[in-house]
């Protein structure tokens, strides 16, 4: 249908990863495999702290929320990818489209801010041990949460207004396998200035908030650690922080080197890699980052595992 001289768009066509016929049944078992192993992990991690009375404490609580941010995260991009490596048309319905945008906002913005809040938490554990559990008591992480969610909402919910008044002319074929905002404005036809205002101002709050706020607490942690006389209790002290401080670089790296770099060296290729570890293969990782190097996570597993075969 055409209204004026703007086409009316009922559907996007998706590019995809590769247009290599050869390559999508190999990279649909890869991505299957990536989105079972991150489904499992996460929904065995928030399973794990439900069940061990020991990992109801704030760190773990937040753990949990990760866990079910990442599997929220990654199940907005998958189910997408993989059908539409299995056909020949890789089509998406309009409305489909910006709701996996508004969800994929949600999640990247709730993961990012409470990468920050978890910053705080070990901050506090750290640097007022004594005073922790009345700090970081259930009401102060629960407001802590909802905060972090109302921001993710707020900050989704003008994106996609924006997003809504975009026009397309001539063509509705997205040059990336998802629905991603940089690749929708790419497409329009509109006048994008305000809206990539909008989204630069968007993405600097979230992620220089998020970014402040971890340099911030890991400063006063390694300020309280170096205090520490003893060495063994400096390393169990920053032994707390290494799965957080892994999982940060993970996601800031790749978030930093998506937004801030020159226009000038963007690629779509590189975007679509860089996209694809921020959206599917950190929320894989972030689980097992946890899992092994984190003590009392492998004693709970360990106890889940071998509680079973004890009673059998």
């Amino acid at each position: 249908m055409e209204e004026g001289n703007h086409s009316v768009v009922t559907e996007f066509i998706l590019s995809g990863l590769t247009d290599r016929l050869e390559l999508q049944l190999p990279l649909f078992v890869l991505f299957l495999l990536i989105y079972v192993f991150t489904l499992v992990g996460n929904a065995g991690m928030i399973a794990l702290i439900t069940i061990d009375p020991r990992l109801h404490t704030p760190m773990y609580f937040f753990l949990q929320n990760l866990s079910f941010c990442d599997l929220c995260f990654s199940s907005v991009t998958a189910p997408n990818m993989l059908q539409n490596f299995l056909s020949e048309k890789k089509s998406i319905s309009y409305t489909v489209c910006y709701l996996n945008m508004y969800f994929g906002i949600i999640f990247q913005d709730v993961e990012c801010l409470l990468l920050a809040v978890m910053a705080y938490d070990r901050y506090v554990a750290i640097s007022n041990p004594l005073h922790y559990t009345l700090t970081m008591s259930r009401q102060r992480c629960n407001q802590l949460m909802a905060g972090v969610y109302g921001v993710a909402l707020a900050d989704s919910t003008i994106n996609i207004c924006f997003l809504l008044q975009l026009s397309f002319c001539s063509s509705n074929v997205i040059k990336h396998f998802l629905c991603e905002t940089p690749a929708l404005l790419a497409l329009s036809c509109s006048d994008t200035h305000i809206f990539e205002i909008v989204l630069f101002a968007s993405v600097c709050y979230t992620i220089v908030i998020s970014i402040v706020t971890i340099l911030l607490s890991y400063v006063c942690i390694i300020s309280t650690i170096l205090q520490i006389r003893s060495a063994e209790g400096r390393r169990k002290a920053f032994s707390t922080c290494t799965c957080h401080l892994t999982v940060v670089i993970m996601f800031h790296g790749t978030q930093l080197f998506m937004y801030l770099r020159p226009a000038s060296s963007y690629s779509m290729e590189t975007d679509k890699i860089a996209t694809v570890f921020y959206t599917l293969v950190i929320p894989m990782l972030n689980p097992l980052v946890y899992s092994l190097r984190n003590r009392e996570v492998k004693d709970a597993l360990r106890k889940a595992i071998h509680k079973p075969l004890t009673l059998s």
